[in-house]
């Protein structure tokens, strides 16, 4: 069997001992459109971006992008044999202390839905359709759908860049534009993710 895995860039955000405090630091590497042609091969687990926030009402938001540069007006891909992940590093130590696990999958009449479990300070399993707003239990909520590709960048610059090394960017291009990705948003447990530190670090993987 053949094992292919996808993991997106460490995303290191400081929380101050009260949520509605604002970031003591927030360190988020680029963004991953462009991967070797493997791993591009397998839309359905290829991350994009992900993306981490908290609330002033005691939540932290993650969002995990994946299979970018969908035109507009395409569907989007899901294989229910990909297995995407969430994991949460409290204690400082590179390794998750939670790890929040999601899956495509068809119910009898072919519609896609999301299973989420492991949402810290949520329901253990929580599952529904797409471009649902879905109860994850405590006031967390779950969702998962086609949405506009929030990254901008123009590599026409960029290229033009580095054959000139002249700087040659253009704010009004984006080469992203039009163009859309599938995102996984999940609202979790400020003080379940956090535990008894002040700090954590975020990051995503996929495995097929």
């Amino acid at each position: 069997m053949k094992t292919s895995r996808s993991s997106a860039r460490l995303v290191v955000v400081g929380l101050a001992a009260a949520a509605a405090l604002p970031l003591l630091s927030d360190t988020v590497s680029a963004a991953d459109h462009l991967d070797a042609p493997k791993t591009m091969m397998n839309q359905a687990a290829d991350i994009t971006d992900v993306y981490a926030w908290h609330t002033d009402d005691a939540k932290v938001v993650a969002v995990l992008n994946f299979s970018g540069l969908i035109e507009s007006g395409v569907e989007p891909k899901f294989d229910s044999k990909v297995v995407y992940g969430i994991h949460i590093d409290n204690d400082a130590d590179g390794v998750a202390d939670h790890d929040v696990w999601f899956r495509f999958g068809q119910n009898g009449a072919g519609d896609w839905g999301i299973q989420a479990v492991g949402i810290p300070g949520g329901t253990p399993t929580v599952s529904g359709p797409l471009n649902t707003s879905i109860d994850a239990g405590l006031g967390l909520r779950l969702w998962a759908g086609l949405r506009d590709d929030p990254f901008f960048f123009d590599l026409d610059g960029f290229k033009a860049t580095l054959s000139s090394s002249t700087l040659s960017f253009n704010k009004d291009n984006d080469t992203f534009a039009g163009t859309n990705v599938t995102s996984i948003v999940v609202e979790m447990s400020t003080d379940a993710v956090v535990g008894a530190g002040s700090t954590f670090q975020l990051w995503a993987s996929t495995r097929a």
